[in-house]
């Protein structure tokens, strides 16, 4: 090897390393379009959520609002969210992690 120069295992690891990081961004992209469906308050709160953590509906059955009980309703509304980010981070690790596999990137 001359002077100045790296070595990245034979040019075959360089190759590994770009097609990396094209599959991570196909996955990635695929993310946007898959959704997750997330039930609170026994299926009173239904949250749609992206693989990339993007609220794409939140439905309320009618017997959750009631305009004498705000807080039930608020308080039901950040646990269905949180639940449902949650869920979507989960399942975003495990479609990125058959990407990553061995390689200990923190995150995935």
């Amino acid at each position: 090897m001359s002077k100045g120069k790296m070595s990245l295992g034979g040019g075959g690891m360089l190759g590994q390393i770009q097609k990396l990081q094209a599959d991570m961004l196909k996955a990635q992209e695929a993310l946007a379009d898959e959704t997750l469906e997330v039930t609170a308050g026994g299926g009173a709160i239904t949250i749609v959520i992206t693989g990339q953590q993007r609220v794409k509906s939140i439905t309320l059955q009618p017997e959750v609002v009631d305009p004498a009980d705000l807080d039930m309703l608020q308080d039901l509304l950040v646990a269905a969210v949180n639940e449902a980010i949650e869920r979507s981070q989960a399942y975003a690790a495990q479609k990125l992690q058959g990407l990553t596999g061995g390689l200990g990137i923190p995150g995935f």
